[in-house]
């Protein structure tokens, strides 16, 4: 009898644990599936072609010598009028002769030294304050990082933007380097991924974006408005999201790009992605319950898919914890399994259809080169490294360190968009 109960008892607490928990990944597994399903198309855009709007565009830059150059002469050759935008580069605590490079290459440098308050964040906050004191007053502030490379056409796109009242713009995130190494694929497929099925599928059906660390715009209203203050280690992530908690949503620009560079190793993202993974955290605890409540109060869905995105780490987390539970023979009869009675397929066929049909999907929708699709061998590698890297970003995310990514892809926006062209051919 003892026994009896003692089993009944277990079974009802053990329930209590795991029924929520698969109601969790329930709802965000139909949530995302449902959300992915509105980048199959492409929502119709009037364009303002005639350039209107200013622009100050600022790199934030540390210890960049090797990739500032190139940059700095693709801003300066964008097709958009000069005299409607300057370059600035914040020289943040350099030791090297990034500096020196970027004046000799036509931007207005500079330089900031500050051993205490260390990081992007600090230093875009630093050039804001001048900018505000400049003579020159500019329409709209864009931001890219050191070893960019940037689409032709970006600021017209952020003026055709601006000009039909948007206010934060964020564009399309691709890579300079996709196919330097294994970790170099396998990232951007990750960055491809999202910027289809979760960043164009939002833009779509009107709610808000993601910024992304660079090709970022932002309305210079709205910086004198809200302030920056966002000096996390995910101070993109910590903006939009501020923004958004008064009313200011972000959009997406799917017809231009930055070109970013990707990690060439597996140490160096794993060093990247646990700062996002610290900040990502850190964000969440601060804007995620305001975020819900607002959504609920106000009934607006946008609030709440923020929300939304600021649990994923928490989701991570849980998920784990399931899929480890379930693996127990022991622990199986003492839970109802949610799954079996919701949907047919089982947790491991789920995380396939997240593995490959959704890489290949926006690898199709994009047109994205051939040669792309030889990453998915390795994509499930990089993709369950989030794993321990999100529990670290757990107990670390009191650590506000800014970790440097080093960079070293130094080449021309003409070879990027050589390489582009021969992808588009070689694909038709």
């Amino acid at each position: 009898m003892l026994e009896f109960v003692t089993g009944v008892l277990v079974t009802q607490v053990f329930n209590g644990i795991m029924i929520p928990v698969q109601v969790i990944i329930v709802f965000f597994t139909f949530y995302y599936f449902i959300l992915s399903m509105f980048c199959l198309y492409r929502k119709k855009e009037n364009k303002v072609l005639i350039p209107e709007k200013t622009f100050a565009i600022v790199v934030a830059a540390h210890n960049e010598e090797k990739v500032i150059e190139p940059l700095i002469d693709n801003l300066l050759q964008i097709d958009y009028p000069s005299e409607l935008y300057d370059v600035f580069v914040v020289a943040d605590n350099c030791t090297d002769k990034t500096a020196l490079i970027a004046r000799n290459a036509g931007a207005s440098v500079h330089q900031r030294f500050n051993s205490i308050k260390k990081g992007k964040g600090f230093a875009l906050e630093w050039m804001f304050h001048r900018l505000f004191k400049m003579e020159r007053q500019y329409d709209a502030v864009v931001i890219f990082d050191a070893d960019n490379l940037v689409k032709d056409n970006f600021l017209s796109e952020m003026n055709s933007k601006l000009c039909q009242g948007e206010k934060i713009i964020q564009c399309y995130l691709d890579s300079k380097n996709p196919f330097d190494t294994w970790v170099t694929i396998t990232f951007s497929i990750a960055f491809w991924v999202t910027n289809r099925l979760l960043q164009l599928a939002r833009y779509n059906i009107g709610l808000s974006n993601i910024l992304g660390g660079t090709g970022m715009c932002i309305s210079t209203d709205v910086l004198k408005q809200l302030g920056w203050g966002a000096t996390s280690l995910t101070e993109d992530l910590e903006f939009s999201m501020k923004a958004l908690s008064c009313g200011i949503k972000t959009s997406w620009a799917h017809d231009t790009a930055v070109y970013d560079e990707k990690s060439l190793t597996f140490a160096q993202s794993w060093r990247q992605r646990k700062r996002w993974a610290q900040g990502q955290v850190d964000v969440a605890g601060r804007y995620f319950f305001p975020l819900l409540l607002k959504g609920i109060k106000e009934c607006k869905w946008t609030y709440i898919d923020a929300a939304v995105h600021l649990f994923q780490p928490a989701l991570v987390m849980i998920a784990t914890f399931f899929m480890l539970t379930n693996m127990v023979t022991a622990l199986q009869p003492h839970y109802t399994h949610l799954f079996a009675l919701v949907m047919p397929w089982t947790g491991w066929q789920i995380l396939s259809a997240i593995q490959y049909v959704y890489p290949i999907a926006a690898l199709a929708l994009d047109r994205l080169p051939w040669r792309a699709y030889f990453g998915l061998i390795l994509y499930p590698v990089f993709l369950y490294s989030w794993v321990p890297i999100v529990f670290l970003g757990f107990l670390n995310c009191k650590d506000k360190q800014w970790s440097h990514t080093v960079h070293t892809r130094a080449i021309s926006i003409k070879e990027v968009t050589k390489q582009k062209k021969l992808s588009a051919i070689n694909r038709s």
